[in-house]
């Protein structure tokens, strides 16, 4: 369900959201998240998650039509002059596909548990606040079978405009657990009897193909500059790093948690 209106600016209130790309964090005070592409805007109409409104160059309309006739809600879908909404972004480029969506109720990690099969994978991020690593790494869990993802507290939110851009809409699939400290969270998991798996490369203890992930396991991932914390290293069981030459000593973060969720999906028999 859905009903229509052709603006020109984005002067009145409810289109505050657009006026304020670039302020994702008054967003989520809000409740609120932008995403923008058409892939993003079609995964979130696609999803579960509540959608307030659209915005779509007029000749789009058709396109989004079934998506949005689909919908419970009654999604305001605002049609505008597609060089107008180029100057929302200041870039040629910019596909003209707007929308916003409502963040979903805070998810525990009892209920991340709760419903999670087994053997359960999790990912796990400390002091990430890159919010396109972010993004990335929520893709790559959704990617390689990861069952959730459980944020720091000192971690960037994955609902920042530019992580759920760049997720490509993954975020809509993958359950996510914002602790307010990581270090609890992850005892509560041992306590459990998850394995928690450090992902960090200065260590010469075990290799990635070394390490076990074929049991009920939670990987940590660190920042982009200092890795995981001392006292986050500390709450978990073990480290594993990605052996490289001697020149490198990392990847990004993203690369990083690509090869370790494919490695453990593909010991759990998840990839042929």
């Amino acid at each position: 369900m859905f009903h229509v209106e052709k603006i020109s600016s984005f002067d009145a209130p409810e289109l505050a959201p657009y006026r304020t790309l670039r302020r994702s964090a008054e967003h989520e005070a809000q409740g609120i998240f932008v995403a923008e592409g058409d892939k993003v805007v079609q995964r979130l109409l696609e999803s579960r998650f509540p959608v307030v409104s659209v915005v779509l160059p007029e000749n789009r309309l058709e396109e989004f039509r079934p998506l949005l006739a689909a919908r419970a809600e009654n999604i305001a879908v605002y049609l505008a002059d597609r060089k107008f909404l180029v100057t929302l972004t200041g870039v040629e480029l910019f596909q003209g596909v707007l929308a916003v969506g409502k963040i979903p109720g805070k998810l525990s990690l009892d209920e991340l548990l709760a419903k999670s099969p087994s053997p359960k994978l999790f990912a796990a991020v400390d002091g990430l606040t890159n919010a396109e690593n972010i993004g990335l790494l929520v893709r790559n869990c959704a990617a390689f079978g990861a069952h959730g993802l459980i944020v720091g507290e000192t971690c960037s939110s994955p609902f920042l405009r530019r992580a759920v851009r760049n997720s490509m809409g993954a975020i809509f699939l993958l359950p996510v657990v914002e602790t307010a400290s990581l270090v609890q969270s992850l005892r509560e998991l041992r306590a459990r009897g998850l394995r928690c798996i450090a992902a960090h490369p200065h260590t010469d203890k075990k290799i990635l193909s070394q390490a076990d992930f074929t049991k009920d396991c939670c990987i940590v991932f660190g920042s982009e500059g200092n890795g995981i914390s001392p006292a986050v290293l500390a709450a978990c069981d073990e480290a594993v790093a990605i052996p490289m030459p001697p020149k490198i000593d990392s990847l990004n973060v993203s690369a990083a948690a690509a090869v370790f969720l494919y490695e453990a999906n593909r010991q759990r028999g998840g990839i042929v």
